[in-house]
């Protein structure tokens, strides 16, 4: 695997790449460069030149990209060289996607790469979000998934994925796979999904639920998209427009949005790794009206090193409210992406602070509750 795709699934907007450039975050490097069109030169994201003029600047993914564009390497920051952390991983991870079946102890991998044990660990986190033992599980997981999609029967799948025995495979996969490897070799066939959607002051909601409880809360200008990006989910599931069932919930939504409660307190029925369920958790621990960083995050689930990986299952998050992730922002206090959009998370967050402030200083926010967020919809 390569450690730029990775990193690039955290500085994927233009907004998240220059917040990188201005505070020229060395995490950054590798996932993206930055050119500037009065100098002809690219740049890392940490490079310490002096910092150019937003409307100067454009993004690439590599620099054989910014090269193409015309545009010639730094000097100072060379951003045609990979960053040596950076590479030690490459070869790292190269090394443990070379034999999936094996499962190489953090000795025999830093004997292999020619590095610490210790220093491997610290970097391969740091780097990957993840460590190389949690690496080799998710490959293993990629690997099933692969070989259950083509049709393989279960126990032919386990072995080819390198779990050690079937046992061992049912207890991790359901975490890797979000269901039983039965029913993800089915691609959800049979799983029964109802629907329905309503205009709140942030644009269009579209709540989905299974018999489990909500699997889906997504914002957007049109209803239209919303159910494309579901049906796209749940490929192979029986797909049903209910309004009813589902009213109680868009209401508690709705009043969410309104500000006359300050919870979203509904069933959920989401699956995913236990790292995306521990950030997950740590998001609905923000208290209303505050924020935390990535940062904060990453030190919450006991991995301060891992903050893309936070970032990640921030914008991974498939219930939005019930999970607030529009809470967290970057460290100095810059909002950084959001799923259904910037606009909506500065709405949530302004009209959030504005309550909390009101009822602290024990005033009444109800003259404001029709009018927070309807600049949104």
């Amino acid at each position: 695997m390569n450690t730029s795709n990775t990193l690039r699934t955290t500085w994927s907007t233009d907004i998240q790449r220059w917040a990188a450039v201005m505070e020229r975050r060395t995490e950054a490097d590798g996932a993206f460069f930055f050119a500037v069109r009065t100098t002809g030169v690219f740049c890392r994201p940490s490079c310490a030149s002096r910092p150019p003029r937003r409307e100067n600047v454009e993004f690439f993914d590599t620099a054989e990209a910014a090269r193409a564009a015309g545009y010639r390497d730094c000097k100072r920051c060379q951003p045609g060289r990979l960053p040596r952390d950076i590479e030690i991983v490459n070869r790292a991870c190269a090394a443990l996607d070379a034999d999936p079946q094996q499962r190489l102890t953090l000795a025999q991998l830093g004997e292999a790469v020619h590095v610490s044990p210790f220093h491997l660990q610290r970097l391969f986190k740091r780097v990957m979000g993840v460590s190389p033992r949690e690496y080799q599980a998710a490959q293993r997981g990629a690997a099933l998934r692969d070989a259950l999609r083509r049709g393989e029967d279960v126990t032919r799948a386990t072995v080819d994925a390198g779990f050690g025995s079937p046992s061992r495979m049912y207890d991790t996969a359901p975490a890797e796979l979000g269901m039983a490897p039965s029913a993800y070799r089915r691609k959800g066939a049979g799983l029964v999904v109802r629907y329905a959607s309503a205009s709140t002051s942030l644009g269009y909601v579209l709540v989905a639920a299974t018999d489990k409880g909500i699997c889906k809360i997504a914002f957007g200008d049109d209803t239209g998209p919303l159910v494309d990006e579901l049906r796209a989910e749940f490929a192979n599931a029986q797909l049903r427009e209910e309004a009813a069932p589902l009213m109680p919930f868009i209401a508690q939504i709705d009043a969410y949005l309104r500000g006359s409660r300050q919870q979203i307190d509904l069933p959920l029925d989401i699956a995913a790794t236990a790292f995306k369920l521990r950030v997950w958790d740590a998001l609905r621990h923000i208290p209303y009206g505050e924020t935390r960083s990535y940062s904060d995050i990453a030190e919450a689930v006991g991995s301060p090193r891992a903050v893309r990986a936070v970032a990640s299952a921030c914008a991974t998050n498939p219930v939005a409210l019930a999970i607030p992730c529009h809470r967290v922002v970057q460290k100095g206090g810059a909002l950084a992406g959001y799923r259904w959009g910037l606009p909506r998370k500065a709405a949530l967050l302004e009209a959030e602070a504005r309550r909390a402030g009101t009822e602290s200083s024990g005033g009444s926010s109800a003259p404001a509750e029709t009018h927070d967020l309807d600049r949104v919809a």
